[in-house]
């Protein structure tokens, strides 16, 4: 069990108890600023909720903006964290989460509030209580207040998503005719693709324009110098293994992408699946999103079809070919979308197995899962206070169902995996270096190999 400090194997939990550090200023700063963009953005919506529903949305409306305004000023005065009452089937989880946390403090000892308790879990919770003030208000109980965001970022990507699906085409249209060199060379274009794309994410910027504009593919070779580490040959390698030799049989590797952020993160995650079905590297892909709105610009199941559908309408002759084909994976089930409340809880990846025993088991059919982004990463190694040198086998603390790889660009003060005096160097000349979104990650983990 953890200590009241929340220390595991004698390393801390980050919190907003440091005034100063990033998990004071997100909880400060940052949370207030994105609950004030939902009630603006709940607000906005008065007449829409009034055409639809009538005056029992004009209702909703005020009583949802009631409970998010109640909740912002419990986030700002540092008050105690409360149960879920919207009785959902998640409901029960939480807060034997919360009575969990509570147990561990004595009478004399601080309660579980904002600042005091771990900034992973109290910024999850922020999230899940903004869904619960729309459950709790039918008819609106449906709204997605973060779906003006998220297509906006992807229709201000348009450019970047033309010359990718473009890109893709010609890889597409080249596959017979390439070595295994030049078929590496390709995944880990788009591998890069998919991990820069990560740097989209509407939760870092509270909400503000945070699109893609240019060709990803023109900048890749300027970023490699941010890649701090490089583990692609081995996710290659890994995927090599379950190609068969020119036996005619067909491949068995199933890969799993659990992802990010929708908009132009999205389509690169999707490109990359394509590249991996036709190389022949997988026969399946099995993503992962969310099943609530969730850091303002994570995926859902809305948003992954969504995207595809678009993606085939749109008035480009490849981004149609290529969303017309997204859309043929689904159907044949080469691709399936899948989403778990666990992937919305403020559980450590490490507590899966017994959180949900119905996903971890999931997981282990996989030849290789893909964690994207920087929400991922901290529950991956459990958003504490690691020394840079730490493996990132050892912060991993048991989770391995499978060969996994986290494609991350930095954006929480957490770095495992690093060489010695590598992360000292970055602070030094660069203090934010670990919450800018400038540097990256591509980190493997096997649970078969000697580490």
């Amino acid at each position: 069990m953890m200590a009241a400090d929340y220390t595991v194997h004698g390393v801390p939990s980050l919190s907003a108890k440091v005034v100063g550090s990033f998990a004071y200023l997100t909880i400060k700063d940052r949370l207030p600023t994105i609950l004030t963009k939902v009630i603006d953005t709940i607000h906005r919506n008065k007449n829409k909720f009034f055409e639809e529903y009538g005056e029992k949305g004009i209702e909703a409306e005020k009583q949802a903006i009631s409970l998010l305004s109640k909740l912002r000023n419990e986030l700002q005065t540092d008050k105690p964290i409360l149960a879920l009452t919207d009785g959902r089937e998640d409901a029960e989880s939480w807060n034997q989460y919360l009575q969990r946390h509570q147990g561990l403090h004595g009478p004399d000892e601080e309660s579980v509030s904002w600042f005091k308790s771990p900034w992973l879990y109290v910024e999850c919770y922020m999230y899940r209580r903004i869904q619960e003030a729309i459950w709790l208000n039918p008819p609106i109980n449906d709204f997605d207040v973060f779906n003006e965001g998220k297509t906006k970022s992807y229709f201000e990507s348009q450019r970047a998503i033309m010359a990718l699906c473009t890109h893709l085409e010609g890889v597409n249209k080249s596959m017979k005719e390439l070595s295994d060199s030049e078929l590496q060379d390709n995944f880990n274009k788009l591998l890069l693709v998919s991990l820069w794309g990560n740097k989209c994410d509407l939760s870092i910027s509270a909400g503000q324009e945070n699109s893609q504009k240019a060709s990803p593919l023109e900048s890749l070779d300027s970023l490699q110098p941010f890649i701090l580490v490089d583990d692609s040959k081995s996710v290659w390698l890994t995927l090599s293994a379950q190609r068969p030799a020119q036996s005619g049989k067909e491949p068995a590797a199933r890969v799993d992408i659990v992802l990010d952020n929708a908009g132009f993160e999205l389509v690169t995650d999707l490109a990359l699946a394509d590249f991996l079905v036709s190389s022949g590297q997988a026969q399946e892909i099995h993503f992962h999103g969310k099943s609530i709105p969730w850091f303002v610009s994570d995926v859902t199941a809305q948003d992954f079809h969504w995207t595809m559908k678009q993606t085939a309408a749109a008035n480009h002759r490849w981004m149609s070919k290529v969303g017309f084909q997204w859309m043929t994976y689904m159907k044949k089930g080469v691709w399936s979308y899948h989403d778990h409340p666990f992937w919305t809880q403020p559980h450590e990846f490490c507590d899966m197995a017994a959180e949900a025993p119905d996903l971890y088991p999931t997981l282990q059919k996989a030849d290789l899962v893909l964690f994207k982004g920087d929400l991922n990463y901290r529950k991956l190694v459990g958003d504490r206070d690691w020394d840079f040198t730490a493996g990132f086998h050892t912060a991993l603390r048991g989770f391995g169902p499978a060969p996994l790889c986290s494609l991350r660009t930095l954006k929480a003060n957490v770095q495992v995996g690093l060489q010695i005096g590598q992360g000292e160097k970055l602070t030094s000349q660069e203090p934010d270096w670990m919450t800018s979104g400038k540097y990256a990650v591509i980190q493997f983990d096997s649970p078969k190999s000697e580490q």
